[in-house]
């Protein structure tokens, strides 16, 4: 091993941790480290237990200084760096994100003392400050991560903006490694504190989430006037302090991260004037009111709920819009089956999963889409969707 190359440790094998490791390991030796040992034995046999064909691609070609583990104390005894990548799931009971495995981390890479941690994970404002505390002596950094599923490795490599905290020789060395990973050479490098970094991660998928809010109230609008949504959106899209994109109707947000960090920035607003953050929250679980309202209206016999993911290319269905949807039809005491080649074999939700697609389609009278595919262009007639433009 030449010795310009940095030991990294990447905690967590999902989409932020694995793209992570996998953008670093060109240039460095990265181990990293997941209790899943299916997930650890695919990632050493070349395989990406993920659904991102960059990913796949540079798994497969094997020319990665990678190597994945569930020993931790082995993961964790070289390593310079050790980057946080495991879930932080919002909890309605605290009221705040679940930091406990992050946490968990931090308390176990102790044995590596010398190693600079860097949280990749989504918290709460004022968490790694809270965690220098806890922790005195270790250098703890934040480094929010801005990546699509099924677009992970992509984003990494042409990053919007690289953002470290806090200010100091770690972060300078930590950022410079993401900027020699990156295939971009103009790369805005933002380094600041730590609660202005956590901030910037969830108000900038909380503007997200909101711009997803604000079309899908024009649609309902659209929706309950009979007008065409599309012209409009078309129309309200030609200003370019707006623009043509990230406007397509859905069921409404979902995934890993919209739904969670908008709940968790409105947690953050507790004792802060507010309207608008409730707004977006709220929106969402109108949005799915109306839709199902408006599948339940036309009285079908049987609904087909194609697919669960929470969009296109995404192998995660946790979270994803279409599920209130199938929640709210079901309640009526319409039947529902579902075809989801993720879980062929199972129930969901005590709904019947067809694995067959003619037989999801002949037996559903009406199909429910929050995104087309050509697989239901032979049944356009019977599919109920909002999706204008097949984008995100």
């Amino acid at each position: 091993m030449s010795i310009d190359r940095t030991r990294i440790t990447v905690v967590g094998l999902g989409y932020v941790g694995l793209a992570m490791a996998v953008l670093l390991a060109e240039r460095n030796e990265v181990t990293a480290l997941d209790i899943d040992s299916e997930r650890v034995a695919a990632v050493n046999a070349g395989r990406c237990p993920l659904d991102d064909a960059d990913l796949s691609d540079s798994l497969a070609r094997g020319n990665l200084s990678l190597r994945a583990t569930t020993d931790a104390d082995a993961a964790y005894a070289d390593a310079e760096f050790i980057v946080i990548a495991t879930p932080t799931n919002y909890d309605d009971d605290l009221g705040a994100f679940d930091t406990a495995t992050v946490e968990g981390v931090l308390a176990a890479s102790a044995v590596n003392p010398a190693a600079a941690v860097v949280v990749k994970s989504t918290v709460p404002v004022g968490f790694t400050e809270r965690m220098q505390r806890r922790f005195p002596g270790r250098t703890v950094l934040f480094s929010p991560e801005f990546l699509r599923e099924g677009r992970a490795l992509a984003d990494n490599l042409h990053p919007s903006r690289i953002i470290v905290a806090d200010p100091g020789p770690a972060a300078d060395r930590f950022a410079s490694l993401l900027v020699a990973a990156a295939a971009d050479r103009e790369v805005p490098v933002v380094i600041t504190r730590a609660a202005e970094a956590e901030a910037i991660k969830l108000f900038s998928n909380t503007y997200l989430a909101m711009r997803v809010a604000y079309f899908n109230e024009l649609d309902t609008y659209a929706l309950q006037h009979g007008l065409d949504t599309r012209a409009i959106i078309t129309g309200v899209g030609l200003d370019p302090r707006i623009g043509d994109h990230y406007n397509n109707p859905s069921f409404g947000y979902g995934g890993y991260c919209l739904p969670k960090d908008t709940q968790q920035l409105l947690a953050n607003f507790q004792f802060v004037p507010q309207n608008l953050i409730r707004a977006i929250v709220d929106s969402n679980t109108t949005r799915k009111d109306v839709i199902a309202h408006d599948i339940v209206r036309r009285d079908p016999a049987v609904v087909g709920v194609y697919r669960l993911a929470m969009k296109a290319g995404s192998d995660n269905v946790r979270e994803s819009s279409v599920q209130g949807i199938m929640k709210r039809i079901k309640a009526k005491g319409i039947p529902v089956i579902v075809y989801e080649p993720l879980l062929a074999g199972r129930e969901f939700y005590r709904s019947e999963v067809v694995a067959d697609l003619a037989e999801f389609k002949a037996r559903a009278s009406l199909i429910v889409a929050n995104r087309l595919t050509d697989e239901l262009v032979d049944v356009a007639d019977r599919v109920y969707t909002r999706d204008l433009s097949g984008t995100d």
